[in-house]
């Protein structure tokens, strides 16, 4: 049986996609036909991102599941016309690469590379900075990339804590949760990682009670959602010394406006969300893998649980 299966997002997607896509439909054995566009009542599966044109799904009728293409789901899991099974993108090359990019900010503010980078001639201060052990690192989120972001940083030395909203036990990270955990977790974090989804119950996590919590001068990186922070009061926290120096990968609004603060603030770093990307290879594996699943009737990887919104 040939399985009909529509590609649900941007034409530069479909060029990126298609072939690798295809091969990893054939290499798992199923039988497909990949189009970017298909009659609703023929579509046997969607390969979905948010900046397609779908949007009703009510209109597929023989429609088994959604396959995400983005790690976030605020922009799809809302609607009440999906009905059927939702998973989202957790694949090799966007964790690796949100480890490489935490990793390395963490280390540079570690180790203090700014003071020598931006040096004048002549300076010279032969202190060396302190080893790992000295330095705490909290992660608020204990998803996939949280975690994995955690264990690499315990690896180097780090002692890492970790929240979520939940209970959970993940090895080499002292874990919290609940509203007195976050407490106790912001307390740690000489430099504070944000790795949560964006749900209402998590828009502005850091605000300004919480950064309040936060030992003075600390580090913020914030590589997950925009909406995880209140944006004016982490600026009067940066003006006040509280924060050290934040390092801000995603924003409220992309591509970050020329006139927003973040910009002109000397404490301010930002990268234009660049901090973990999918791969067209690895996430195409990981699509035609829940694929075989959803035939053979096993559990979906990486599947959204509706209610929490992740």
């Amino acid at each position: 049986m040939t399985l009909n299966i529509l590609f649900a997002s941007s034409p530069e997607d479909w060029a990126a996609y298609e072939t690798p896509l295809q091969a990893a439909f054939d290499k798992v054995g199923l039988t497909t036909d990949l189009r970017a566009d298909f009659p609703p009542d023929q579509v046997d599966y969607i390969v979905y991102a948010p900046d397609g044109t779908v949007q009703d799904f009510t209109v597929f009728t023989r429609l088994k599941a959604v396959f995400s293409l983005w790690a976030g789901v605020e922009k799809i899991v809302g609607n009440q016309t999906l009905n059927v099974p939702l998973t989202r993108m957790v694949d090799f090359g966007l964790r690796q690469g949100m480890v490489e990019w935490v990793t390395g900010h963490v280390l540079r503010y570690h180790l203090g590379m700014d003071a020598h980078i931006n040096a004048n001639p002549g300076e010279w201060d032969p202190a060396a900075p302190p080893l790992s052990r000295s330095r705490r690192v909290t992660i608020l989120g204990l998803g996939e990339l949280g975690t994995a972001c955690g264990q690499a940083l315990d690896a180097l030395g780090f002692p890492v804590s970790g929240w979520s909203r939940t209970a959970k036990s993940v090895p080499g990270i002292t874990c919290f949760h609940g509203d007195e955990g976050l407490t106790q977790a912001l307390e740690l974090a000489d430099i504070l990682v944000l790795l949560l989804p964006n749900t209402p119950q998590t828009q502005n996590t850091l605000n300004t009670d919480t950064l309040a919590v936060l030992p003075q001068g600390a580090f913020v990186l914030n590589p997950g959602r925009g909406p995880l922070i209140d944006d004016d009061a982490l600026l009067a926290a940066l003006d006040a010394g509280q924060v050290a120096h934040a390092t801000l990968d995603v924003f409220r609004t992309e591509p970050l406006p020329l006139d927003h603060p973040y910009w002109h603030h000397p404490n301010v770093t930002v990268t234009p969300h660049i901090a973990a990307a999918t791969r067209t290879d690895s996430a195409s594996k990981l699509v035609a893998e829940n694929l075989r699943l959803s035939e053979t009737g096993a559990p979906l990887l990486h599947l959204v649980d509706r209610s929490r919104g992740y």
